[in-house]
């Protein structure tokens, strides 16, 4: 009980930190540098974290992805590229990605309007590039998430 009670709060501050500074963090957004990492680490990262990553790279390419929308998506991608964040991926592998995967999440949920079919077939076509076969399954819990963001209409950060 005691750690559900503290992976809440963690994930409240988590959220509320990208909130704060998703700014801060488009500056650390490269394209080059993001096709870079995950071209060279994709398997050791995991296809859990990719696709958050991908869908929302692919709503940025879009023209009709308004300027708003796309400063919360480079926020959340600058954030994915910094090695030394809230909780460092370098140094704890796998616990270390947690609030990349928070903040993806909240940026998928404030900008899923412009996360369409075209966007997923993009992603997905990268992942089976980088992947091969993969469980579909996993991918549709990240797009139900993201979705679920919707349900309150049109968020901007």
């Amino acid at each position: 009980m005691a750690t559900k009670v503290a992976c809440t709060i963690i994930q409240m501050n988590i959220k509320e930190h990208f909130k704060n500074n998703y700014e801060q963090y488009s500056k650390h957004f490269s394209e080059n540098w993001l096709w870079k990492r995950l071209t060279n680490n994709a398997k050791s990262i995991g296809i859990g974290v990719i696709y958050p990553v991908l869908l929302l790279f692919y709503a940025f390419k879009k023209k009709d992805t308004p300027g708003w929308a796309k400063k919360v998506i480079t926020g959340a991608l600058g954030y994915f590229l910094i090695p030394f964040d809230i909780i460092p991926d370098p140094l704890i592998p796998i616990i270390g990605f947690t609030d990349d995967i928070i903040v993806l999440s909240v940026a998928m949920m404030v900008v899923t309007s412009y996360i369409d079919t075209n966007v997923v077939e993009q992603a997905r076509a990268k992942l089976t590039d980088w992947f091969g076969t993969y469980d579909v399954s996993k991918l549709e819990d990240i797009e139900n998430a993201a979705k679920k963001g919707d349900d309150k209409g049109e968020a901007k950060a």
